[in-house]
């Protein structure tokens, strides 16, 4: 049996891992959770490609602003000093390299870095690619957040990617409910497991190689 951490905790660990200072993008799903564990003692700003830099976490339902959302519709707060502007605009931050971190959900990451996170290639798929492309190649730093199996027990982590590409080679780091693992020139390596899991109880999970930091 393998040990698994909850995805409001898998978020609190992503947050503790942002510096001090950086501007960071959250992705739509589960990375939003994000927003809600953030250090109290750093500045960390957050960009929504919607046209925002400085969104706080979710308001109280009594506290809602309707024009206050997110890239995925959500409703969010601002924080003292936040600034609005125009969607293309938001897109130059990101694609010109100005944000330090973005965290995006995934379907696929292989052991290159590559990622995949917009559609299955399914004949009923629905196309979801919004700013993760830019986002995935923009950013200094891209941490998926994801879990490690999909509901049917594959692993989400591989060799290749079998779906269509967002980014080659762009992720840095992947966070699942059994695992943290760094993509290195080796494969995946493990920084750090959860519970009673093991380095070698999750290569047989995956089927890869694993490595440790």
């Amino acid at each position: 049996m393998y040990s698994r951490i909850s995805r409001q905790d898998l978020a609190a660990k992503i947050a503790l891992d942002i510096p001090d200072g950086a501007y960071v993008n959250l992705g739509i799903g589960a990375p939003t959770l994000v927003a809600n564990y953030l250090p109290r003692d750093r500045e960390i700003i957050l960009h929504t490609e919607n046209g925002m830099l400085g969104m706080g976490g979710a308001p109280e339902p009594a506290r809602i602003d309707p024009d206050l959302i997110n890239a995925g519709k959500q409703p969010v707060t601002a924080v003292p000093g936040a600034s609005y502007f125009h969607h293309a605009d938001s897109f130059a931050m990101m694609r010109g390299g100005h944000l330090d971190v973005c965290v995006l959900g995934a379907f696929q990451v292989a052991e290159n870095g590559d990622l995949a996170n917009w559609s299955t290639g399914a004949p009923d798929a629905i196309p979801a690619i919004g700013g993760a492309m830019d986002l995935a190649i923009g950013a200094k730093s891209v941490y998926v957040m994801t879990d490690l199996l999909t509901k049917q027990g594959t692993p989400k982590l591989v060799q290749n990617c079998d779906y269509p590409l967002t980014g080659v080679g762009c992720v840095t780091r992947v966070y699942t409910d059994h695992a943290v693992f760094d993509v290195t020139v080796a494969g995946f390596a493990v920084r750090e497991l959860f519970g009673d899991n093991t380095v070698t109880g999750l290569a047989e999970l995956t089927g890869l190689d694993l490595v440790t930091v």
